[in-house]
């Protein structure tokens, strides 16, 4: 008879459950798994080295033909690394040295791209790691301190993920073509032939990119030292560095100029289609609005030194009469004794002051310029909110200028103003008040919001900084517009200009470097001294309006102004 202990052995197991059955099909595929894995690493390290080596260097070339191509530095490595297959701890050696160096250009390929798509030029490795701090500001201000910092992880996190993979892989294949030498040494050589074959036909699927691109950027390095001993003597060139304060300026005797810096104000605002009509209407309207108030102007156009960032480098170019396109000649001006406009304006006799509301730290560069004084972000004492990247409003910047300089009796003034208001991201901007209502800039807080997204919410996106963009110009211009209709006077000489072009993420890529420049002034003297520049009639230059590079201004306009 049978007990209870056997009966229950016998009966049906329950029905499993969806976890269970999902369970015990892993278990039972995981051998066969196991046994793939190998293979599957293989497969996935070759993907990898030949997406490093194949990926393109430029934003515009990110296309799927691009992926299209038989890289020969691979064949070249590939041969290296058989050529050494009888000696082991050689050849691990080298394996690691490409995988290093893989992962390297790698890391500047996706540095390259980034700078293409923002600044419209390649990253320079010699020069351009000074720029990651400022870049780690615009973000701080764009997204927030905790974006910034989670950003700036990832960042680091993928520069050493790249490394490591790079590594590991060329390692694994170097040991995967060793042990499968004579397969190897046939596939080399077919695709040996196959590059060959389509490099001869001039086909672009015989790819060498990192190859160029690894070339290309060790002549910067190269250019880097020999530009030194050009630029030095461009330096000590200066037919204005000797001339008496009595013979400098003379066209301009007892005016206040007011030279002003529109960060991002570039040829496409007045030029592009998508982006023109706004920014036209508010330089048509007030080209007229300041022909009633007694006002006249010419318009013509500057080739920044930089594009998409860098406005610094704009600025030396205008003040010095030099080309300052990098740091390392920036570095070189800033720290000799280059006679720069505003050194013009005091030897004659003018007191010069700067404008910077972005600079919250000491800016030793304010007496290689030659300004007897400097406002700064803390100096302007500001107590509204901060409007993204821009930590002041253009208006109160204004404002607070004119309320410190440009009181009845004040000596002359010449005074350079960076406004940043339409500084990238563009968003959101301030509102245009009435200039009696500006006060301490509390008024900002106190239910006047600003125009737009927040800046987070157009990073990156083309059609959103387009927008944000053309409405950040507008307000600029309108408040120099409107500050010359409410300030100007007989003696008021307005130079405002455009410091580089937006990104390319806004004008597109390989867009020119112009930028507008307008003088506007109610002396027609003053503009009659310019007559024979061709510049155009109004706020507005014409597309044919002449275009000179920036770094001409300094003379040309010391040359019209002379006497």
């Amino acid at each position: 008879m049978t007990t209870t202990e056997e009966r229950a052995a016998h009966q049906e197991s329950p029905e499993p459950t969806r976890f269970g059955r999902v369970r015990l099909a892993v278990r039972r595929a995981w051998p066969a798994v196991r046994r793939a894995l190998p293979r599957i690493r293989d497969g996935l390290a070759g993907a990898l080295v030949v997406f490093a080596l194949i990926l393109p260097d430029e934003w515009g070339q990110l296309t799927p033909a691009s992926f299209v191509r038989i890289p020969v530095e691979g064949l070249v490595a590939a041969a290296l690394l058989l050529a050494l297959r009888g000696r082991t701890r050689t050849r691990r050696v080298v394996a690691v040295t490409l995988g290093v160096l893989l992962g390297l250009l790698t890391i500047v390929k996706i540095a390259d791209i980034e700078f293409t798509y923002y600044l419209d030029r390649p990253f320079d490795v010699a020069l351009d790691w000074w720029s990651l701090a400022p870049a780690a500001s615009v973000l701080q201000a764009s997204v927030g301190r905790a974006a910034e910092i989670g950003i700036i992880v990832g960042v680091i996190a993928l520069v050493a993920a790249v490394l490591t993979v790079t590594i590991r892989s060329v390692l694994r294949l170097s040991s995967l073509a060793v042990r499968h030498e004579a397969r190897t040494v046939r596939l080399v050589a077919a695709l040996a032939v196959a590059w060959i074959t389509l490099a001869t036909l001039g086909v672009p699927a015989a790819g060498h990119g990192t190859a160029t691109m690894a070339y290309q950027h060790g002549l910067q390095v190269g250019r880097m030292f020999g530009d030194q001993a050009e630029f030095t003597a461009q330096e000590g060139r200066d037919a204005f560095a000797l001339v008496p304060g009595n013979e400098l300026l003379q066209g301009l005797r007892g005016k206040d100029v007011l030279l002003t810096f529109v960060e991002s104000y570039g040829r496409g605002a007045v030029e592009d289609p998508g982006l023109s009509p706004g920014v036209n209407a508010v330089l048509d309207q007030g080209t007229q609005a300041l022909k009633a108030a007694g006002f006249t102007a010419r318009s013509g156009f500057l080739t920044s030194s930089t594009s998409g960032g860098g406005s610094w480098l704009a600025h030396a170019s205008l003040m010095s009469g030099l080309w300052i396109n990098d740091k390392r000649r920036y570095d070189s001006l800033v720290n000799g004794t280059r006679f720069t406009l505003p050194r013009a304006f005091d030897r004659a006799g003018w007191r010069t002051v700067s404008v910077e509301p972005a600079i919250s730290h000491a800016w030793p560069e304010r007496l290689f310029y030659g300004y007897a004084k400097g406002y700064d972000r803390p100096s302007l004492s500001y107590h509204g909110p901060q409007f993204s990247y821009s930590p002041i409003p253009d208006q109160y910047t204004m404002e607070s200028l004119h309320r410190a300089e440009l009181q009845p009796g004040h000596q002359p003034l010449m005074a350079e103003i960076t406004l940043t208001s339409s500084h990238t991201p563009f968003t959101p901007i301030p509102r245009l008040l009435d200039w009696n209502e500006l006060g301490n800039g509390s008024v900002y807080a106190q239910g006047v919001n600003g125009i737009g997204p927040p800046g987070s919410a157009v990073l990156g996106n083309s059609h959103r900084s387009r927008d944000a963009y053309q409405l950040s110009i507008q307000y600029s211009l309108s408040t120099l517009i409107s500050y010359i209709q409410h300030y100007g006077d007989n003696n008021l000489v307005m130079v405002f200009l455009g410091d580089h072009q937006p990104s390319p993420l806004v004008v597109g890529a390989h867009a020119s470097r112009d930028v507008p420049i307008t003088i506007v002034a109610k002396d027609p003297a003053v503009l009659h001294r310019i007559a024979d520049w061709g510049w155009t009639e109004g706020l507005r230059p014409a597309t044919d309006a002449p275009v000179w590079r920036m770094d001409t201004f300094r003379d040309r306009f010391l040359t019209a102004f002379a006497r």
